[in-house]
């Protein structure tokens, strides 16, 4: 177990994590106030603010635990979720659907700005200014922004799985006809158990990782 190694790890990663599950959350929140659901304006959740997102055991402790026991191998995480009620929406499930959306989609977006800032900022001003100052202050935001681009290409891609409470399996519940949806969205509750039991096996890979790597090879073009 290297654990300099993972103390260097969650350093580098725990900013972007915490604004990529912050911004993510917030988005379904905001599209749904658009769509006519205010739960979550209503209860503070339309706020930049990560502690409103952080869930104590799914954010912090969880992934903690698995990054040290599996030595990387293995980490899994959530955030609390942004309470919508579709019920407000004048189409509920497409409502739902449109709104489950806006989370990959906007992690995809931070990606990009993230690989923007750093060729079009970071790497000129690397040139610019003295060796001394682009090593201690610019080396290890090049790393956070690097570590952001993955952080954000995996959790848009893990959040596409199609398996309901996920924002893959919302989104097909939108798309499915009235009866299909009806029966598919009744594996929701078992969703979550679905979701580890595919991770632990392996087989979230083969979908996860062809994603990962689209994501990737549209973003490496900029």
């Amino acid at each position: 177990m290297d654990i300099p190694a993972i103390i260097r790890q969650v350093a580098l990663s725990a900013v972007p994590v915490l604004i990529a599950i912050t911004f993510h959350e917030v988005s379904h929140g905001l599209i749904a106030n658009k769509l006519g659901d205010p739960t979550a304006k209503m209860l503070g959740r339309l706020t930049l603010n990560p502690l409103a997102h952080i869930d104590p055991f799914g954010t912090i402790l969880m992934p903690l635990l698995l990054l040290v026991f599996t030595n990387g191998q293995f980490v899994f995480g959530y955030a609390k979720p942004v309470p919508i009620n579709p019920m407000n929406f004048k189409n509920p499930r497409q409502g739902m659907a449109i709104s489950a959306a806006g989370g990959p989609v906007t992690n995809i977006l931070l990606a990009t700005a993230s690989i923007i800032i750093l060729k079009f900022v970071i790497m000129p001003a690397s040139l610019l200014l003295p060796e001394g100052v682009a090593e201690k202050g610019l080396v290890p935001a090049a790393l956070m922004l690097r570590s952001s681009v993955i952080v954000n290409v995996v959790l848009a891609s893990f959040n596409l799985i199609p398996i309901p409470p996920l924002d893959g399996g919302r989104v097909l519940v939108g798309l499915l006809p009235q009866r299909q949806a009806s029966s598919f969205s009744r594996i929701e509750p078992f969703g979550f158990l679905i979701v580890i039991l595919l991770i632990a096996t392996g087989i979230a890979n083969y979908f996860v990782m062809p994603l990962v790597n689209f994501f990737l090879g549209l973003l490496g073009m900029i």
